[in-house]
């Protein structure tokens, strides 16, 4: 009995390590089966950037939404991550070798996934073990995964109690509401088909709004500095607003003053400016010489103090006197006054004055209804040859004449040959040579025999 209780105790031990055996051997195969230790596998390699480090072990490897393999290992990289893919056989043969990845996540807060892009223009080659995968670099997928890294942290930082509140009132504002929220949605469209095409317009306001921004940015002390002036004003008006009340009340009773003024005399005010209008036609007709006529008197002052000698050691009026000849006799029904000159406004550049000046302006003389006798010289201005008038002494008795038609040619008035002979006539009634007749004697006596007939003995 001692032996066969012996051999049944043995039995049942071997019996339990045999169960314990069964178990642990049960759950080896059920782990390397979950770890697919028995399904062969394409294993290739990803490199990715730093987001390859967010992914964890056994995340999906999907194409266009469908599950080809799973990550076997990360290892993280100085630039990023090598993440090694195991991929299923029969869906690996249908995928190029030139394939790239995307690293993308389930839903907003779920976990990353290697999602697989296909080009369009697919490489022959299939995908095989040992090849090496690049993370997608298209301006597409780097917007894509910028967009996602900015508002990870945004969402992150939502409570998911607080969202599914916010979501689930959401839902019941919206709950009945589908119409007239699509009305409303289509609405807005077709404003903003209407907008699309005034986007760049409002691009280029935008561009200058920041230009316009940056000048009131330069000036916004000035405008400080005038508001702090104008506070100072403000409290100024404040303190004197009985003196202002007082003004006002004066201001009123002007105006009621200036109010009777206008209704009596408004009528004479009339016709005043009718009386007026003349005048002022006239005094417009000639507003263009005004300024020139102004700029020649201001220019004309320098001149005239310099003919009084001031500044010099000789103080008086200091001027050459030039007497021009006479217009002759009153002619009746020829020499009648008149203003006759229409020629409008005019005004003539004395800088530089000539010299000599001349007698008339270049267009004429004025026109006042007499006959103006010849000028005594050229627009242009020139001087006639001194001469010592011997030639022109009369002969005998015969009468000499200082009228420029019977003289022959004595020249301007008060000329140098007019003046030697003058000279000549009023030396012998004065009992002196004719060089010892004085200067003035042709100042005086030039007029008073100019034109007339001198009969010398």
């Amino acid at each position: 009995m001692s032996t066969r209780g012996a051999m049944t105790t043995l039995r049942r031990r071997l019996l339990g390590v045999a169960f314990l055996m069964t178990i642990v051997l049960f759950l080896s195969l059920t782990v390397a089966t979950y770890q697919r230790a028995f399904t062969s596998s394409v294993d290739v390699v990803l490199h990715t950037a730093s987001v390859g480090n967010q992914l964890m072990a056994d995340s999906d490897v999907k194409v266009r939404g469908m599950i080809v393999g799973r990550v076997r290992e990360i290892e993280p990289t100085a630039d990023g991550a090598k993440l090694h893919l195991a991929l299923e056989p029969d869906k690996a043969s249908r995928l190029p070798a030139n394939v790239s990845a995307r690293l993308l996540p389930r839903t907003l807060f779920g976990e990353r996934y290697v999602s697989l892009e296909v080009p369009e223009n697919s490489s022959g080659a299939v995908l095989a073990s040992g090849d090496v995968i690049e993370q997608d670099r298209s301006s597409a997928a780097v917007e894509l995964e910028t967009v996602l890294a900015d508002t990870m942290p945004v969402l992150q930082a939502v409570h998911p109690d607080e969202l599914a509140v916010t979501l689930n009132s959401l839902s019941q504002a919206l709950e009945g509401r589908g119409r007239p929220l699509g009305e409303t949605l289509s609405q807005l469209n077709t404003y903003l088909d209407g907008l699309n095409p005034s986007v760049p317009d409002l691009r280029e306001n935008l561009r200058e709004l920041v230009g316009v921004a940056e000048t009131y940015e330069d000036a916004a002390p000035d405008v400080l500095e005038a508001l702090e002036n104008l506070s100072t004003t403000s409290r100024t008006l404040v303190e004197q607003k009985d003196d202002l009340s007082a003004l006002t009340s004066q201001l009123t009773t002007t105006s009621q003053d200036a109010t009777r003024f206008f209704q009596d005399n408004g009528k004479n005010l009339i016709r005043l400016g009718e009386a007026q209008r003349p005048t002022l036609d006239v005094l417009a007709k000639y507003s263009p010489e005004y300024t020139c006529f102004l700029n020649q008197m201001h220019e004309f002052v320098p001149t005239v103090r310099k003919a009084f000698g001031e500044g010099t050691s000789e103080p008086g009026l200091h001027i050459t006197l030039e007497v021009v000849a006479n217009r002759g006799k009153y002619v009746p029904n020829q020499d009648e006054p008149e203003f006759a000159d229409k020629r409008g406004p005019r005004c003539y550049d004395i800088e530089p004055l000539p010299d000599p000046v001349p007698e008339y302006p270049p267009d004429g003389p004025f026109e006042d209804g007499s006959v103006p006798p010849p000028a005594s010289r050229p627009v242009d201005g020139g001087l006639l040859p001194p001469s010592m008038g011997e030639q022109y002494l009369p002969a005998g008795n015969a009468p000499a004449s200082t009228s420029p038609q019977s003289a022959g040619g004595l020249g301007m008035v008060n000329s140098p040959m007019e003046r030697d002979f003058i000279s000549a006539l009023l030396a012998p009634s004065m009992g002196v040579a004719p060089a010892q007749v004085p200067g003035w004697g042709s100042l005086l006596g030039g007029p008073v025999l100019r034109g007339a007939e001198v009969s010398y003995r």
